[in-house]
């Protein structure tokens, strides 16, 4: 059974590795999902239903203790990580729609090269030479994968952009949420608040669901509620900045889907770009942070 206790596990990356890049593969397939369900529905409602159809099922698991396993002295993070999280999938839903999945996820997904900064900026925490370097071999890889000269401006990239920015944050908040708070609380937080921020939206843009188009609501919301347990426990044995680059993989799984789904085949500039993007993973493992973690969290 996997503990739900608060605190740091000690450091095991291959185990953080691991739970991370299954972690991204559950996100690669809940894009795909998410661009099916956005030629059926609107995004508000995919947003609300990832998020809502989570909730029924994590809340049963947080108020097992009774409501006093709720009680948090960290809503000011929950309301950041619920905020960001929320906004980058919209965002990144929004994107799918109007560019192809794989340049919407490559895009959205360079938000590793922007957590060193935002560890920088909020405790002074200086990344290893070995972490930035790891960070920018996997952002060549996207380059390569994406080729942006052979594309022309497409209105969905500031979207794009604006969901890594937003996923950044949110993944250092699940670090600093992960040094005090219980997993189920974490969830139940992010899960209850998403909703409740996504439910205007819905209201304001719904219309008639297809019934087909449920099964792909359904769908998303379990694969989200996977991705975000495994990435929850992924943090609790390594430390955000090195697994940053993992998220990396997301670009390796969705290429294959649009492979095998809409019959993209891979080129040589995709294979070459996965590889970058796996030996920038590699090379970031190695790096040890210059500033002990405990100074973003305290």
């Amino acid at each position: 059974m996997l503990r739900t206790d608060a605190g740091h596990k000690p450091e095991h990356m291959v185990i953080g590795a691991t739970l991370t890049t299954l972690s991204f593969l559950c996100v690669s397939v809940m894009s795909a999902l998410g661009k099916v369900a956005g030629q059926l529905t609107s995004t508000g409602v995919v947003v609300l239903f990832q998020n809502l159809i989570c909730l029924l099922f994590i809340a049963p698991i947080a108020l097992h203790g009774g409501c006093a396993s709720l009680r948090t002295e960290k809503i000011g993070l929950h309301l950041l990580r619920a905020a960001s999280g929320t906004a980058c999938w919209y965002a990144l839903f929004v994107a799918i729609t109007m560019m192809p999945l794989t340049n919407a996820i490559l895009l959205s997904f360079s938000a590793p090269l922007w957590m060193p900064v935002i560890a920088w900026l909020v405790s002074r925490q200086k990344a290893s030479t070995a972490t930035w370097l790891g960070a920018g071999i996997g952002f060549v890889g996207v380059v390569l994968v994406l080729q942006p000269h052979h594309h022309r401006f497409n209105v969905g990239t500031p979207f794009a952009l604006a969901a890594a920015l937003l996923l950044a944050v949110a993944l250092m908040s699940v670090r600093w949420l992960g040094a005090t708070e219980p997993m189920p609380r974490i969830l139940f937080y992010y899960f209850l608040l998403s909703t409740v921020m996504a439910i205007p939206i819905a209201a304001i843009q719904w219309h008639s669901v297809p019934a087909r188009a449920w099964i792909y609501l359904l769908s998303i919301g379990f694969a989200q509620l996977f991705a975000q347990v495994l990435i929850v426990l992924a943090y609790r044995y390594a430390s955000s900045v090195k697994l940053g680059p993992f998220i990396y993989t997301t670009i390796v799984f969705t290429a294959l889907i649009d492979w095998v789904v809409w019959d993209h085949p891979l080129t040589l500039f995709v294979v070459l770009g996965m590889v970058l993007v796996i030996g920038g993973g590699l090379v970031a493992i190695r790096g040890k942070t210059e500033a002990p973690l405990a100074a973003i969290e305290s």
